[in-house]
């Protein structure tokens, strides 16, 4: 008997939670709905992602379906209104996700400059003297001078001198390897 319904009586009837209308009402459009989702998206992975979703969300849909329009009707402004949708969703997307890859290159160049800095600086620490190295070891630890002092057994202001020797000697190798 369901199969000679008409469409709109069965959404009707699915509408009011009627479940073997809806299973039928599926059965005679899912097709129909496939072909215009394949039409509208242009990937057969997208129409059936679509086609699912749409499937999915039919029967709450369901309920404002009012038949002053045919089912089908309804159902194709249903299906381009979600492929609208997902468009916009996917433009949204894209848009946000724009510029992440820039940033990322950004951000790794910036890390492999970091990087190589303290390679060099690490490499440069080598070629200070003893004292010198000491010192600047602790302050790029983010020891104060007067801490430095106490663990090496100088006065603050010895810290000071030394790190403004351990500076001219590190922008002289800096001169060296750049020229």
């Amino acid at each position: 008997m369901l199969m000679k319904t008409d469409d709109d009586t069965l959404a009707l009837a699915a509408a009011q939670g009627d479940a073997v209308a809806f299973a039928t009402l599926i059965e005679r459009q899912y097709d129909r709905l496939f072909r215009l989702c394949f039409r509208l998206t242009g990937s057969r992975a997208e129409a059936e992602d679509l086609t699912q979703d749409i499937c999915a969300a039919l029967p709450a849909k369901l309920r404002g379906f009012r038949a002053e329009a045919s089912f089908t009707t309804w159902l194709y402004r249903l299906c381009v209104n979600a492929a609208h949708d997902r468009r916009r969703r996917a433009a949204t997307h894209a848009k946000a996700a724009s510029g992440w890859g820039a940033w990322e290159i950004n951000r790794r160049a910036a890390n492999e400059d970091t990087e190589e800095a303290r390679d060099w600086l690490e490499q440069a620490m080598r070629a200070l003297p003893s004292d010198l190295r000491d010192t600047l070891a602790l302050v790029l630890d983010d020891v104060t001078h007067a801490q430095a002092g106490d663990i090496l057994g100088v006065s603050e202001g010895t810290i000071s001198w030394r790190i403004s020797q351990a500076k001219k000697h590190l922008s002289a190798l800096r001169k060296e390897d750049t020229a």
